[in-house]
């Protein structure tokens, strides 16, 4: 059996029982905030848990490594809508030791990319026209740091309304203790 075969199988069953309705909620955020996040699957029950959320209290964006990696980009899109279109006060930006994109090895990556059939010379155009790939690729050598510079982008975007708060957090991905980098109460 395929894993869609394995997950359209169990979903049969979880809508027959009726699972789904302890789940059903608004697509209003009852603790009104926003939450990026890593896409670690040592996060996936972890980070709710260590934060107190439950289904239907926050938008929850994911990425590699929490990162905002441009102001026109997807993430920064998702955290406007989050503020604008369904009402959160507080941003949180929230990584995690450990983590994947600290300190990835870009040209081992690409070398995979290579490996897996991408053309070099799919590699060699998208230099050639001004992409740094291993730039886009590359993580961050500090994960506090990294947060600090995510947080940064979004308070200084210009579509960003002031009164929002933005924190930084580090989690521990195995305990899931969470430690400030940046107190957004603080910077009201």
């Amino acid at each position: 059996m395929t894993k869609l075969e394995q997950i359209l199988e169990y979903n049969k069953n979880f809508i027959d029982n009726k699972d789904y309705e302890k789940y059903v909620t608004t697509k209003i955020p009852k603790k009104k905030m926003a939450i990026l996040t890593c896409m670690d699957t040592r996060l996936t029950e972890l980070l709710p848990k260590a934060m107190n959320i439950k289904n239907g209290d926050a938008k929850i964006i994911k990425d590699a490594g929490a990162t905002v990696m441009h102001p026109f980009g997807g993430v920064m899109r998702s955290i406007l809508v989050a503020v604008y279109e369904f009402g959160a006060e507080d941003v949180f930006v929230v990584g995690h030791h450990g983590c994947g994109m600290s300190n990835l090895d870009t040209k081992t990556f690409i070398n995979t990319m290579l490996n897996r059939g991408i053309k070099e010379e799919t590699v060699l155009t998208l230099k050639n026209v001004g992409i740094n790939i291993e730039g886009w690729l590359h993580g961050f050598e500090s994960v506090e740091e990294s947060i600090k510079e995510s947080v940064k982008m979004i308070k200084d975007h210009p579509l960003f309304p002031k009164d929002i708060r933005v924190h930084g957090l580090v989690m521990d991905s195995k305990t899931g203790k969470i430690d400030i980098i940046i107190n957004g109460d603080d910077q009201k």
